[in-house]
């Protein structure tokens, strides 16, 4: 089959799905009262895994032959810390900023620079790629300045009880942020209209000869 042939699956159907996952990933943290490590890193490591497969089918099924290593080098950027943060081991408050904060810079860096390279030559998403990989570096930074060790005692009247801030609920919330971001950004992304590039020229050349 060429590779001019039409395509059953396009970048869209590659954002929703990425927008799918960010959102359960959002939602778990969000309707969690358990804010933990381990919750953060289970989270973390589901969503991953899924985002990667996605990216790494997406190379056969979405992308032609020449472009198909820009998914596949996020989706193996994406799946290697998601398999690592499987393990029970890690599971801990500096398993999960250093697991986390190492991939969000990493593949933040590598899809912002895709992205950029990616709008330089007009390919579609583009533009899309360069906020996530913005969005995801602000991520790993945030995960860099954030004090683990922190901890603020408060009492809430409405509840009459004394709830505990500490730096590790910072961190899983500040992760479970920037997935529902993601998942706004790309599911918006990935219902709007894709714009005629190539009708426009054709019919002004056509009208210009008719002339």
């Amino acid at each position: 089959m060429p590779e001019t042939a039409p395509r059953s699956f396009e970048v869209r159907h590659l954002q929703m799905a990425r927008a799918f996952f960010a959102a359960i990933a959002a939602v778990m943290i969000t309707f969690s009262i358990d804010h933990s490590a381990a919750v953060g890193t289970s989270v973390f490591s589901g969503f991953g895994v899924a985002t990667a497969l996605v990216l790494l089918l997406s190379a056969w099924l979405v992308f032609p032959a020449g472009e198909r290593w820009q998914a596949v080098l996020l989706g193996i950027l994406t799946l290697i810390p998601a398999m690592i943060a499987t393990l029970p081991a890690l599971r801990t408050t500096d398993g999960f900023f250093w697991v986390v904060l190492v991939w969000a810079l990493v593949t933040g860096v590598a899809e912002l620079i895709i992205g950029l390279v990616g709008r330089r030559r007009g390919t579609e998403g583009s533009r899309e790629a360069v906020f996530v990989g913005i969005l995801t570096t602000i991520l790993g930074i945030a995960l860099v300045v954030i004090p683990r060790t922190y901890s603020l005692d408060y009492f809430v009247d409405e509840a009459e009880r004394s709830f505990t801030l500490t730096g590790t609920t910072i961190g899983v919330g500040v992760f479970g942020g920037y997935a529902a971001i993601v998942a706004v950004y790309l599911g918006i992304a990935a219902f709007s209209p894709r714009p005629a590039a190539a009708a426009e020229p054709v019919e002004s050349d056509a009208a210009g000869g008719r002339a």
